[in-house]
């Protein structure tokens, strides 16, 4: 999705009600305790991933209190559940590539509700590789301009000097682009700067994008993507419909 389409989903998220809230909180989590397993640290000093998912939590608002304590149960093992990263790719309606990402503690069971919410709305799962091939990985941070006594050329300027790829400005929004491994250095050193993020997290970014022509049709994407983001097991979806 481009920066623009992902900030009005960002805004409609923060307006939701406290379940819905409460259920980003929860995926954040996992993301958390699959962190500090597979980093191996509990220590975001040493653990660059918890690091960039601690910066994911605080951008969406995640209290500190619950981040301090999803990272003190997951260190102490009394979290036994092993979530397994799994990634899906397929169709929405006329066409549009979805790439579903999840975190799983049973396969068979996220991979049979995905293939559900596919063909529910008139998309269909497809192969491994069948639409990642249109999008690029890309570090992907949101500025709110309201958030900011700087313009627009003083953040680009900051953004680029410390290392970012690209920069975009929108009436509301600044996204700053940049390579998967420089992700993390540049966040870091612009959150020294004394920025904050609406947004600050890893993406598949699509080459190019799918307009829906119909409201019957859209509203069907619409229903889809509501599915997929209503269960816990997955994280993020990507998709290039042009919203």
């Amino acid at each position: 999705m481009s920066g623009h389409n992902k900030w009005s989903t960002i805004k409609q998220k923060k307006g939701k009600n406290d379940a819905a809230r409460a259920k980003v909180f929860t995926k954040i989590g996992r993301e958390l305790i699959v962190a500090i397993k597979t980093g191996g640290s509990a220590d975001p000093n040493v653990n660059s991933k918890l690091r960039d998912t601690i910066a994911k939590a605080k951008a969406a608002n995640v209290p500190n209190d619950n981040i301090e304590r999803i990272i003190k149960k997951a260190a102490s093992d009394s979290d036994s559940t092993n979530y397994e990263a799994v990634t899906y790719e397929g169709y929405g309606p006329s066409g549009v590539a979805v790439i579903v990402e999840a975190l799983t503690d049973n396969r068979n069971r996220t991979a049979g509700e995905v293939r559900h919410y596919f063909d529910k709305f008139g998309g269909n799962m497809g192969a491994q590789g069948c639409v990642s091939f249109m999008f690029n990985q890309k570090g992907v941070i949101l500025i709110e301009r309201e958030d900011l006594d700087k313009d627009e050329d003083a953040v680009m300027t900051d953004a680029l000097e410390v290392g970012a790829a690209d920069f975009e400005a929108d009436d509301d929004i600044f996204t700053i682009y940049t390579d998967p491994e420089d992700f993390s250095a540049v966040r870091e050193e612009l959150e020294k700067l004394g920025y904050v993020f609406a947004s600050a997290e890893l993406e598949m970014v699509p080459d190019t994008y799918t307009k829906l022509e119909d409201e019957e049709t859209a509203a069907k994407m619409q229903k889809m993507l509501d599915m997929f983001e209503d269960n816990d097991d997955i994280q993020n979806v990507w998709h290039n419909w042009e919203e």
